[in-house]
């Protein structure tokens, strides 16, 4: 089994934006719902043309929508998983800045075959960016990044005041 890759997480600092910093869960919402419209606008839901009907030069199209990604809460940390099968850990970059957590990647795949009655020769491209706002509470000095098999693991680890246990407030009759 691969022992798994750690990636450099690299921390921007920079002056705090106005406006409330926080988790804003609408805010994802709309921006998902522009980029259904965006990709709408751009033609990605046209139908295809001879070329991109044939299945070797439609795969260049692999990074037209972002990987899949799940986001969890524990305890202790916030986690983000993203698949990126075929890309290695050296076409992945994870940064931090302004309180947004970014994962880049890109994909170059060329593909050679000779024989006897044909020559086939395919290069395949394809860049991704994902954005997601960090909570509070998140202690971004300590984010780390792990890629194994071709799964990015970001943690992002909650401070200390924030993992307390919840306090039981006892109600008492008036």
């Amino acid at each position: 089994m691969a022992e798994p890759t750690k990636l450099p997480v690299n921390i921007e600092k920079a002056a705090p934006t106005s406006g409330a910093q926080g988790w804003r869960p609408f805010e994802s919402l709309r921006r998902d719902i522009d980029r259904v419209f965006e990709d709408f606008n751009s033609g990605l839901w046209r139908t295809p043309s001879l070329f991109e009907a044939i299945p070797a030069l439609a795969r260049a199209r692999s990074f037209a929508v972002a990987p899949a990604v799940d986001v969890a809460e524990h305890e202790n940390a916030y986690d983000i998983v993203a698949e990126l099968p075929g890309l290695d850990e050296k076409n992945v970059e994870v940064k931090v800045a302004n309180g947004v957590l970014a994962i880049k990647g890109e994909k170059q795949e060329e593909k050679e075959e000779k024989q006897k009655d044909y020559y086939l020769r395919e290069r395949s491209f394809g860049s991704f960016e994902r954005s997601f706002q960090i909570p509070d509470g998140v202690d971004t000095d300590k984010i780390t990044a792990v890629f194994k098999q071709g799964v990015l693991t970001v943690t992002m680890p909650k401070k200390p005041e924030v993992k307390q246990a919840a306090k039981k407030i006892d109600v008492t009759a008036a």
